[in-house]
């Protein structure tokens, strides 16, 4: 049976805005799955980590 990366499901990644590809390995949580990288994901906790806060 031949798999064809066309036929994947696809996201839009919220910090470098690429689509990216189902994995195998996201196959349990791929509702959850936000970031295509451990990269992407590390910069946008980094990104939160350095927003000024608001405090009053």
């Amino acid at each position: 049976m031949a798999h064809h990366k066309t036929t994947l499901p696809q996201k839009i990644c919220p910090v470098c805005q690429l689509a990216f590809s189902w994995r195998k390995k996201w196959q349990r949580n791929w509702d959850e799955v936000r970031y295509c990288s451990e990269r992407c994901r590390r910069q946008r906790q980094h990104a939160h980590a350095t927003s000024p806060q608001d405090s009053d």
